[in-house]
């Protein structure tokens, strides 16, 4: 023991240490190589470790536990040994990560699954599903699913009980992602440059700054959603409408007089004909037919004319 401040300090080998803050000795090491925790002191061959080591070590574990990666939590810890506080950090943080939607995540088992998809199992459709992220296997759970967007879901069901294909659905799906991460980007982009540029030095921000920017995050959390709807909501009605017109302008689409047509024939009919010119001359016989009765028509048409 050696003695800090009056009172004697802890002092662990490794496996202590792990014993003490529920981490592997593995894990401590990784830590060490990423730069989340110090350097051991050294005397002669062994390593020690302190109360500082372990305090570490569950701030670490608190953090993993609130969602943070590895990667933000040695930023913050970077914050906290240059002598900046935690705490604006930390919130500034927790803000950023909140979830974006009021939405719950669901759950759904695969016989619920097949039954709102026409109760055919489709596993190719499940395998989309899954790379999409529409669906979460549940570990030790082959028969269940977890849902992180419940209404993403529903719009699928309900695409397929109008029609749609679910891999029409699925590559639907990658195309709109596509186009919504640009416009996630793009907003995240010019609130960075027009508002959050100043908070973002070389330096983290004190915790008066880390405040201002976390309760700026709160302001401008909803703008985005409500810019998105009401662009959307004026897209869908000018296209919509235009859409509407082309169809009802557009009258019945007849072919031209001059292109072949295929003209459904009643299998009797057929069997009749077959049997009086012979397999071979059917389809002559009734292109012949149908010319002849157009004639007939026609001269009916232009005596009936005459004779008025």
């Amino acid at each position: 023991m050696t003695e800090r401040a009056g009172q004697p300090a802890a002092e662990y080998r490794i496996e202590d240490l792990a014993h003490h803050s529920g981490a592997t000795v593995r894990t401590i090491r990784a830590y060490q190589d990423r730069g989340l925790l110090p350097r051991p002191e050294r005397r002669g061959r062994a390593n020690v470790y302190t109360d500082t080591h372990l305090a570490r070590l569950r701030q670490i574990a608190d953090l993993l536990d609130r969602g943070y990666t590895l990667a933000s939590i040695k930023e913050l810890l970077e914050a906290w040994d240059a002598g900046r506080g935690l705490g604006g950090v930390l919130g500034l943080v927790a803000e950023v990560d909140k979830p974006w939607t009021d939405e719950r995540a669901g759950r759904i088992t695969r016989a619920e699954l097949d039954e709102r998809f026409g109760g055919d199992p489709d596993e190719a459709a499940v395998r989309d599903a899954i790379e999409l992220g529409v669906l979460e296997r549940v570990p030790d759970r082959d028969d269940e699913f977890l849902v992180p967007s419940p209404q993403e879901l529903a719009v699928a069901v309900e695409l397929y009980a109008a029609g749609v294909p679910l891999s029409a659905i699925s590559n639907h799906l990658r195309e709109l992602r596509g186009q919504v991460e640009h416009i996630a980007a793009r907003f995240l982009e010019f609130t960075t440059e027009h508002v959050f540029a100043r908070y973002l030095g070389p330096q983290p921000p004190t915790d008066a700054e880390a405040a201002e920017a976390a309760a700026l995050v709160r302001r401008l959390r909803p703008l985005a959603q409500q810019s998105v709807d009401a662009e959307l909501a004026r897209a869908m009605r000018l296209f919509a409408t235009r859409h509407l017109h082309q169809h009802l302008s557009a009258g019945p689409v007849v072919p031209p007089v001059d292109e072949p047509q295929s003209v459904a024939v009643p299998a009797e009919t057929m069997r009749a004909v077959s049997a009086l010119v012979g397999a071979e001359n059917v389809s002559a016989f009734v292109a012949a037919a149908a010319q002849r009765e157009v004639q007939a028509r026609t001269l009916d048409s232009l005596t009936a004319s005459h004779n008025k």
